[in-house]
């Protein structure tokens, strides 16, 4: 798994298979990032089932300001605690401005007070469906008033959920994994 776009462009990332499920695909990654295009200048990004962190890192990359990376398996968070230096590093930085929360992503208990322009989610998909409203809530609380989600799921979910606009769907077919781009309404 590679970073695809910016300053970190082409570095590798760690990725152990004992600590993620699935790790975002780098085709997709790449869809999303051609979607929101300048826009990540700046932003603040939370990246919640972080798994290998690639969106967040990915973001970084590619301009955003900092990122919150929140993941409950231990494993997963000591490998993007590894792979952060790498990509600043490629970036010609000594750091970034970064923190690593062990935590339920569905409470981000972990986050008060913090709001985040962007927020990744990628979640088990086998769990989506139970979890998608205390998802969304977690999602109003935490976003900035004109921020956007990008929530990584399976091609045959559609979610509708209210107060919330689907803006853009990223992949194609119903057994393939999509990204859907939501804003309040």
């Amino acid at each position: 798994m590679r970073i695809s776009g910016g300053k970190a462009r082409g570095v590798e990332l760690r990725v152990s298979k004992s600590a993620v499920h699935r790790p975002a695909m780098d085709r997709l990654r790449q869809g999303i990032f051609s979607s929101i295009g300048q826009s990540i200048e700046g932003v603040h990004v939370c990246d919640l089932f972080a798994g290998t962190g690639s969106y967040g890192l990915e973001a970084l990359s590619r301009g955003a300001a900092s990122a919150v990376f929140v993941e409950k398996n231990r494993q997963a968070c000591t490998m993007i605690k590894e792979n952060i230096p790498i990509v600043a590093r490629s970036m010609g930085v000594a750091q970034l401005d970064t923190s690593t929360q062990t935590a339920d992503a569905i409470k981000a208990n972990g986050l008060v007070d913090q709001k985040f322009d962007l927020i990744f989610a990628d979640p088990p998909y086998e769990i989506i469906e139970s979890i998608q409203k205390n998802l969304f809530s977690t999602f109003d609380r935490l976003l900035n008033d004109n921020g956007i989600v990008v929530f990584e799921m399976p091609g045959r979910l559609e979610f509708e959920p209210s107060g919330w606009n689907l803006k853009k769907r990223i992949g194609k077919g119903k057994d393939q994994a999509t990204a859907c781009i939501y804003r309040r309404a």
